[in-house]
Formats: structure tokens, C-alpha cells, sequence
């Protein structure tokens, strides 16, 4: 058993209801996070319960703990709070089960899980700031930040290529444009990582669990639209994605958000997942690269092809898209070959 296990495995058992627990390890994530299931009967009633270990050097939980507290006061379905060690990185979580929607979705049910998926979205951006835990903003220099993780980590480090002048050029003027129209949305609060393998199917069929979302920030209106219909882990066909995106266009209109038309809104979407999937190739890069973590390789494909399709409807983004089907795509296929 190693130390933080230990460590975690005695907090847990100083909880009323839980005192002969055994922690099961549930999974980790792309983080320093780890969670495990543990089984008790508070005040009676048997039940089982998520133990977040978050090593206070590597995560903070008070962001975590505030979003939560926050967002479940006002309709959105996150993990409930039991106890929580804040010097220790420890939190006693609701337990939503293992049901990721990844592993549920169907050419069938996808339509039904999708309109829960995109009210719950909608009750996330409808949520009031607190003035406990004001979210940060997405500002130019986090979006540069995420941008830049394509260059350092998917094409240098991963790819192996050497950039010439032109072609860093040609990154910057591409990452300028997206940041701009990216700035220019309507800002609301965003989860940042709202897509498949963060939201779970509970019993109930009407809701679905949320976690996840301590990196929230306050920012544009179609960031966790485009996080869920053009996930980085199962692909949709463009007539999908196109309902779901007016659907919510015409549910976020109709609660004062915005006021785009469909042609300004899906333009918006367009351009904030070219931001995003540059972001994301690059973080599976790292952490193939840095953290040791290979499962990621796989969605590599996938993320930058809707880098590719994204830019093809830009016609400010003809170089980019060209640079990225003769220089990058061939690499990609070479290594999935």
C-alpha cells in the first residue's frame, strides 16, 4: 500500500458509517487525481461513496469544493460534498456510478442523451458568479497557453518536426485569428472538459452526473458545446452535430445569452473547436510524451482530422489547412499504420 493510500484509507475511516471501509480503486485521470469507491452506511443506510486524492502539491481542491457547492445550489448535477481534508488533498464525493455516456451512447439513444447532456450545459451557463470563488477568466494569455501545447508537444516533441520560420509564421497568424473570434463570444461560465468521459448515465434517465470541472473558467458561450458534439473520443456525422448545434443555439437565444443567428453561432462553433482540438492533440501528446500515459495516442487521429474539416469551411485558413494535410496528416498516418 503506498503512503497516500495509507493515508487516505485511515481519513476515510475516521468518517461516521465507514469505519471497516477498504478503498477500491476506481480509476485515475489525465491529472494527479486518483479516485477510489468506498463502501459504509451513514446514518444507517448502506451506500457507497467516491474518495477523491488530489496530492495537495500537485492539486488544489478548493476550486473543486466551491464549483460544486456552487453549481448544486443551483440545479446542476455534481458530486455532493460529504467531507473533505484539504491539507491532505482528501474529499468524500457522491458516487455516480461507472456509466460513462461514452460507453452508453447508440446510434438509438444518442439523440435522447444528448438533449439531457445539452440541458444540463444549459443550466451550467445559466448559473450566477459567487462571489466566494469568482471563475478566472479565459483570457488571451490561457488561450495562448492551450494553443501553444500543439506546437511544443504534438509537432515538435511527438512528430519530431523541426518548424521553419514560415511555418511558425503561419502558427501564430492561425492561433491569432482563433483567439480573436474566440474572445469576441458572449462569455459564460464553462466547465472546460464537458464531454463523454465526464458525464455519467445515472438510473434515473434524466440527468446525468457531472465531474470533473474544477478548471472552469468564465468564457465563450460555445467552448463545452463543441467539447460534446465534436468530442475527442467518438465522432458524429455533420448532420448531428448540426441539429444539436441549432437546438442549443435556439435554447441558449431563448434564455437571453446570446443573440446569434444560426449562421453567426455555427461559425462560432467552427472556429472554438479548432482552438479546442489544437489544445487537446497536444495535451494527449504530453502525456504520452511526459506523463507516461499511451491510452491517448489513439483519439490523436481523430482530434486533428476535425482540425482538418474545420478549416477547410475557412477561407481565412486555406494555408493552415493545406500546411496541415501535406505536413502533419502524412505523419499521423505513418505512425497509426
Amino acid at each position: 500500500m503506498d503512503s497516500r493510500l495509507a493515508a487516505l484509507t485511515a481519513w476515510v475511516r475516521r468518517q461516521p458509517g465507514f469505519e471497516q471501509t477498504e478503498p477500491v480503486t476506481v480509476s485515475g485521470d489525465a491529472s494527479f487525481r486518483r479516485y477510489f469507491r468506498v463502501t459504509g452506511a451513514p446514518e444507517g443506510t448502506a451506500c457507497t461513496r467516491i474518495v477523491m486524492d488530489a496530492p495537495p502539491e500537485k492539486e488544489d481542491t478548493g476550486p473543486f469544493v466551491a464549483i460544486a457547492r456552487h453549481w448544486r445550489k443551483q440545479g446542476v448535477n455534481v458530486p455532493a460534498i460529504h467531507a473533505e481534508d484539504p491539507e491532505q488533498g482528501f474529499l468524500l464525493l457522491d458516487d455516480f456510478g461507472d456509466a460513462l455516456l461514452l460507453d452508453h451512447l447508440t446510434d438509438d439513444n444518442a439523440e435522447d442523451l444528448y438533449g439531457i447532456a445539452l440541458d444540463a450545459l444549459a443550466r451550467i451557463q445559466a448559473t450566477r458568479e459567487t462571489p466566494d470563488y469568482p471563475l478566472p477568466p479565459y483570457n488571451e494569455a490561457l488561450l495562448d497557453r492551450e494553443m501553444a501545447l500543439f506546437r511544443d508537444w504534438l509537432l515538435e516533441r511527438h512528430l519530431g518536426l523541426t518548424l521553419s520560420d514560415q511555418e511558425h509564421c503561419l502558427l501564430d497568424t492561425t492561433f491569432a485569428l482563433l483567439k480573436e473570434a474566440a474572445l469576441a463570444q458572449p462569455e459564460v461560465p464553462v466547465h472546460r472538459d464537458y464531454h463523454s468521459r465526464n458525464l455519467l448515465v445515472l438510473d434515473d434517465d434524466r440527468d446525468l452526473g457531472i465531474i470533473d470541472f474544477q478548471d472552469a473558467v468564465r468564457g465563450p458561450v460555445t467552448y463545452d458545446l463543441v467539447s460534446l458534439i465534436k468530442d475527442c473520443y467518438i465522432r458524429w456525422p455533420e448532420a448531428r452535430i448540426s441539429r444539436w448545434v441549432e437546438q442549443f443555439r435556439q435554447q441558449t437565444l431563448a434564455a437571453g445569452i446570446h443573440h446569434a443567428d444560426a449562421e453567426t453561432f455555427r461559425q462560432w462553433v467552427e472556429l472554438m473547436g479548432m482552438q479546442r482540438h489544437l489544445k487537446a492533440s497536444g495535451i494527449f501528446a504530453r502525456l504520452y510524451i511526459r506523463d507516461g500515459k499511451p491510452g491517448y495516442l489513439a483519439d490523436i487521429p481523430r482530434t486533428v482530422n476535425y482540425l482538418l474539416e474545420a478549416s477547410a469551411r475557412q477561407p481565412a485558413l486555406r494555408h493552415f489547412h493545406d500546411w496541415l494535410g501535406n505536413r502533419v496528416i502524412p505523419l499521423l498516418d505513418d505512425q497509426a499504420a
